[in-house]
C-alpha cells in the first residue's frame, strides 16, 4: 500500500503538532507527577531531546519554512519557560531554553547538511 504525498504530509504535520502539545504538557505538569531527577544534566538532555524531535518533525512537515520553524520553536521554548514561571509548581530556567536552542540548532545543522548532500551535483 502506497500512501500519497499529501497524506504523508498531513500525517507529518499532525505528528508535529501532537508532539508540540505533548512537550507543553510535560513541561507544565507539576514536578510531583514526573519521575525523580537524579542528575540535573538529564533535565537539559530531555529539553534538547524534545526540541530535536519537534525540529525534525517541523522540518519534515514544513520543509520550505526552515528558519520559521527554528525561530518559532525557540519562541515556543521561551513561552514554555515563562509559563512555568507563572505556575506555582514549576520555575522557568534560562538553561532549559539554552538546551532547547541546542536541540534546534543541532537538528537544523543535520537536516541542512543532509539536504545539501542530496541536492549536490555529485549525487545526480
Amino acid at each position: 500500500m502506497h500512501s500519497s504525498p499529501s497524506l504523508l504530509l498531513l500525517l507529518t504535520k499532525s505528528a508535529f503538532w501532537l508532539c508540540a502539545v505533548v512537550v507543553a504538557i510535560l513541561s507544565l505538569l507539576p514536578v510531583a507527577y514526573l519521575p525523580p531527577q537524579t542528575f540535573d544534566i538529564w533535565d537539559k538532555a530531555q529539553h534538547a531531546g524534545g526540541f530535536v524531535a519537534l525540529t525534525l518533525l517541523g522540518h519534515c512537515a514544513y520543509p520550505h519554512h526552515l528558519w520559521r520553524i527554528c525561530l518559532g520553536l525557540l519562541v515556543y521554548g521561551a513561552v514554555i519557560e515563562l509559563a512555568q514561571s507563572a505556575t506555582g509548581w514549576r520555575h522557568g530556567d534560562g538553561l532549559d531554553l539554552l538546551a532547547d536552542g541546542t536541540g534546534i540548532a543541532l537538528t537544523t545543522a543535520l537536516v541542512t547538511s543532509i539536504r545539501r548532500i542530496r541536492l549536490s551535483p555529485a549525487r545526480q
